[in-house]
């Protein structure tokens, strides 16, 4: 199928690297088939090297994305984590080995049919919301799996749906989420995205494919576009680097940056093992 855009090569949801100083815990992201990167922006596994000595704590950055969730010590308990307006925080235990699906933004309403809106900012057991992708991941994965064997499970599996997907190639949703990416989130709601339906149309489609209001879905892409820019903290103090990304003062910039990461940007880019991977 041909979207007006092509979502994956706009965008690039930027998730922040388990840091050296986490040890014995290692986050791995590799790519699906070629036929799924449209739709699916990464496959992604965090896990322990070894048991712990205390629960260890997981930050998710926003990033517009839906993400499928197990893990493969316990692929019964399955999981959809859907749009968050800010951060969240995970308490894991001392054992563990996550795996994700990460769906590019608007992808998982159109595999499977359902309203982003109601997975915002929640995590739902997988079992109520797509039963049959429960039962596959509980029946086909288990500890013993590498990252190969991983992916050509989903692989196949994904791949299989997306032929039976009936997909709506809505063009007036997808030319606004294209002049919002390819202005890296600086737009006026209002006057930008005149696509040919009204506003409320078009918060009806947003809120159905991406889980919030295009307003929103523009901060966090703005906010992804900075961290694309492989921020620094002398890079914030020397070439404002804010103002780059569209911010127009320096107290909203760390404001919303807060909300969306956890931490204020000093606290995130001053110590040196605070490292973004792309």
């Amino acid at each position: 199928m041909n979207f007006n855009t092509q979502i994956g090569k706009l965008f690039n949801p930027i998730q922040p690297t388990v840091t050296p100083s986490a040890e014995h815990v290692t986050y791995l992201e590799f790519m699906p088939d070629i036929w799924l990167q449209p739709y699916i922006y990464c496959y992604w596994q965090l896990k322990t090297l070894q048991p712990l000595a205390e629960p260890f704590n997981y930050r998710v950055v926003t990033d517009t994305c839906i993400d499928v969730i197990f893990d493969l010590k316990n692929p019964e308990e399955n999981y959809v984590m859907g749009f968050f307006k800010k951060f969240s925080e995970f308490t894991l235990t001392t054992s563990f080995s996550y795996v994700g699906v990460r769906f590019l933004p608007t992808m998982f309403p159109q595999f499977f049919n359902v309203k982003a809106s109601e997975l915002s900012h929640q995590i739902e057991h997988l079992s109520a919301v797509v039963p049959h992708l429960s039962d596959f991941i509980a029946n086909r994965f288990n500890e013993s799996q590498s990252a190969y064997e991983i992916k050509n499970l989903l692989d196949n599996h994904l791949l299989a749906l997306y032929t039976k997907a009936q997909f709506n190639t809505d063009n007036r949703l997808y030319a606004g989420i294209e002049i919002i990416l390819k202005n890296c989130g600086s737009v006026n709601v209002q006057k930008d995205l005149n696509t040919g339906i009204s506003p409320r149309q078009l918060r009806r489609l947003f809120e159905f494919y991406i889980g919030d209001t295009a307003k929103t879905f523009s901060k966090v892409v703005r906010f992804q576009k900075f961290l694309n820019a492989n921020p620094s903290l002398q890079s914030l103090r020397q070439n404002k680097l804010f103002f780059d990304a569209g911010y127009y003062d320096q107290s909203h910039f760390i404001k919303e940056f807060k909300d969306f990461y956890g931490v204020t940007p000093t606290q995130a880019f001053n110590n040196p093992n605070s490292i973004l991977s792309k």
